[in-house]
């Protein structure tokens, strides 16, 4: 197998095919997170979500628009607010800001009735007040889907792995969910075939004793019950999505609608997983 890495939007990328891509091939991935970067970073000050925020108003909708805010509708409902495409003041407040100060200031939750503000249709996207669009909760696996949509041309099995966000195509890949509080081990192993595989953890993306990148919208607060959550779904959207779902009430119900399987693990170390998890040790139980 041939691995190409790199680094993009601020992870560690890993492109596993049975040959060497092609150079056109490669232009094209980086085209793809290039033109996905310049719509939704909150970290540029070119991008789309940051012009906006500083100028409120209507602009043409990005590509993924209705794809991934359409998707933020279903996860807001089931998660009663607590997950919000508007919660990228939150993580500013809490030192995650463009500059990385990591300046930690009081919490700042996003507004409950996010859709007054936030509007979109598939050829508009529209802004009524300066606040921050951030779609960290689904964006990476979208982005992960755009790259294998844009090598849907190469042969054989394909991997493409995100910071662990990743989709596997034309095989089959098994994958070790690390540990969150041990790097060096795992809490079982997933069988992933022509499907996603996407986690979040409160050990990634921390800069200080309980500040992570989950937040709960409702109060600008990290979560504090789930240390870790997977999940596996037709597409790396979808299960990077419920994986942040499950970290809420409610999100277990989203992923069984969805026919996504997840596992979670507490805090104090206890895990759990939905009953079609293709895998192995893991605890029993219903996450």
């Amino acid at each position: 197998m041939a691995v190409w890495r790199f680094d993009a939007i601020g992870t560690r990328w890993e492109v596993e095919t049975e040959t060497p891509l092609s150079d056109a091939s490669r232009t094209a991935v980086e085209g793809v997170i290039e033109a996905f970067d310049a719509d939704w970073s909150r970290f540029r000050t070119d991008s789309v979500v940051t012009r906006l925020r500083a100028t409120p108003g209507t602009v043409p909708a990005p590509s993924d628009t209705a794809a991934m805010l359409d998707a933020y509708r279903q996860l807001s409902a089931a998660t009663d607010g607590a997950v919000s495409p508007l919660v990228g003041a939150g993580m500013e407040a809490l030192g995650y800001d463009a500059a990385i100060s990591l300046q930690v200031g009081p919490p700042q939750p996003a507004p409950r009735d996010w859709e007054r503000t936030l509007r979109w249709t598939a050829s508009d996207l529209t802004l009524d007040e300066p606040v921050l669009i951030d779609v960290g909760a689904l964006g990476k696996g979208r982005l992960v889907d755009l790259v294998a949509d844009a090598l849907r041309g190469v042969p054989g099995r394909l991997i493409v792995d995100a910071g662990g966000d990743l989709r596997v195509r034309g095989g089959t890949a098994r994958i070790a969910l690390e540990h969150p509080y041990d790097a060096t081990s795992a809490i079982g192993v997933a069988i992933v075939g022509d499907r996603a595989l996407c986690a979040s953890a409160i050990n990634r993306r921390a800069w200080g004793d309980g500040l992570h990148h989950v937040l709960d919208a409702r109060t600008g607060i990290p979560v504090r019950t789930w240390a870790a959550t997977w999940a596996i779904a037709d597409d790396a959207m979808h299960a990077d999505a419920a994986a942040t779902a499950l970290f809420f009430a409610g999100g277990a119900g989203l992923a069984g609608e969805w026919g996504v399987e997840g596992v979670r693990m507490t805090t104090d170390g206890r895990a759990a997983r939905s009953a079609g998890v293709p895998g192995e040790r893991f605890t029993d139980g219903s996450p």
